[in-house]
């Protein structure tokens, strides 16, 4: 089984956010698939087969700073290991809509990646890293939970069909393969 993370954070205020980034797509993938989120274990949840396995989408409903708390449960509960997890989460150190696939590592100042690997007592679980850019100019707090530019939602929407590309080739490929055609620069 498989275990694939959206990080955000819960309610109205947070929808379009630079820190819900990892919500929008997996909001788009589960719309792709015609699914629909359940609620357990403070976490929203979809339950599908991709090229015959069985796949769980998750949204932490902890909020970012919490969000291993929801994915231990789901790991333990499902039996999960940390490698067949893949986070989908922003990246304040890339430029809005670059891309990159990390196989582990450390939390790169990320606080709900920080919080999972507290939670799993491991950072060996994959990631799907979002690029949101940073401005320095404003506190990053107030910018993370800022909202999307038009410019930027542009960039969102033209990178949807190659994010649901990679999520396919996660499927079919080994990682590390997965990686060398993904991290590319175009």
């Amino acid at each position: 089984m498989k275990l694939i993370v959206g990080l955000g954070n819960p309610g109205c205020e947070y929808e379009n956010t630079r820190h819900n980034i990892g919500f929008y797509y997996l909001d788009i993938l589960a719309n792709k698939l015609n699914l629909t989120f359940k609620e357990k274990y403070k976490a929203m949840y979809a339950k599908t087969k991709i090229e015959n396995m069985d796949v769980i989408l998750l949204k932490p409903l902890t909020y970012m700073n919490l969000s291993g708390e929801a994915v231990i449960k789901f790991m333990n509960y499902y039996k999960i290991k940390s490698e067949d997890i893949l986070v989908i989460h922003d990246d304040l150190d890339m430029e809005m809509g670059r891309i990159k696939l990390k196989e582990n590592g450390s939390s790169g100042g990320h606080n709900g990646i920080k919080n999972i690997i507290l939670n799993l007592n491991t950072s060996e679980f994959k990631r799907l890293k979002l690029g949101i850019s940073n401005n320095k100019m404003i506190d990053t707090k107030d910018y993370v939970l800022g909202k999307f530019s038009e410019e930027d939602l542009k960039i969102l929407k033209q990178n949807e069909t190659k994010i649901l590309n990679i999520i396919d080739d996660y499927f079919n490929l080994p990682f590390n393969d997965l990686m060398s055609k993904y991290n590319r620069r175009d």
